[in-house]
């Protein structure tokens, strides 16, 4: 893909759109989940905007493990289809690792991108204040009507 621009102005109104565009969806879905493969067994992981990550038992809907996105310290991909967590225990501050694999790593990886940046611009006053204020062509709600506060995850677990 390839976009130009003429002005830096012109650059500064697509990036804040591209910010807001995703930052709206990741409010309108608030969760994804994808199957993945953990130690041979079926597994889904679930990105969810209030709860962080979740993953369960594909069969069974059991949850093995979850962690909020503070709790991600590092990762990593092979480039292929594996993903490695590495997220701190809120109890005993000891770090776990977590290797899932994927069939989609891109779209995964974009997944939690899109997360991140979402729970990033619910910290930072700059964004809501300048996105807050913008005024947009054709209707399109910007940060005034929308709000970062989490909701009630739309997926269900057993424990």
């Amino acid at each position: 893909m390839f976009y130009s621009v003429e002005l830096e102005c012109e650059l500064l109104i697509w990036e804040k759109a591209f910010q807001m565009a995703t930052f709206l969806e990741v409010e309108r879905i608030q969760c994804k989940t994808y199957a993945c493969i953990m130690e041979s067994h079926l597994m889904g992981l679930t990105v969810d905007f209030s709860m962080g990550f979740v993953c369960f038992d594909a069969a069974s809907k059991a949850v093995l493990w979850r962690f909020k996105f503070s709790q991600l310290k590092g990762s990593s991909d092979d480039g292929k289809s594996k993903i490695k967590f590495l997220f701190q225990n809120q109890d005993n501050k000891a770090i776990e690792a977590k290797e899932l694999e994927f069939s989609n790593l891109f779209a995964v990886l974009h997944c939690i991108h899109a997360f991140f940046a979402a729970k990033v611009a619910c910290l930072d006053p700059m964004f809501l204040e300048s996105q807050g204020a913008a005024t947009t062509a054709g209707g399109v709600p910007t940060l005034t009507s929308v709000s970062c506060n989490t909701q009630t995850s739309k997926i269900k677990y057993s424990t």
